[in-house]
């Protein structure tokens, strides 16, 4: 028998119990929210649910975790339940004026 076949069981032995000993990846974390949005009136409880998120609202300053819905919507659906938005983000994203019009109408 040639030595590459005797080898194989050994090396892929070795490539399995390297497999299982490596440490897991650490998932990603999230830390901070994602959305933050800034009411023209202080927010009506400290709880929403709008945008398929929960927000948690602190005078008229309301933040989320990010959720796979688009901004607008998350932010039109804000404004229906804590009132007129004057200032948003989502990520790394301000809105513009355009973008805050099109929100709270």
């Amino acid at each position: 028998m040639s030595r590459s076949v005797t080898s194989f069981p050994l090396v892929a032995a070795g490539l399995v119990l390297a497999t299982l000993t490596m440490p897991a990846a650490a998932p990603a974390r999230d830390d901070g929210p994602y959305f933050t949005a800034e009411l023209a009136n202080e927010a009506a409880g400290t709880n929403a649910i709008a945008g398929g998120v929960v927000w948690t609202c602190q005078g008229t300053n309301c933040v989320a975790p990010r959720t796979g819905t688009r901004p607008l919507r998350v932010c039109r659906e804000l404004q229906r339940k804590q009132g007129t938005i004057t200032a948003f983000t989502a990520g790394n994203e301000t809105f513009d004026a355009d973008q805050l019009a099109r929100c709270n109408d």
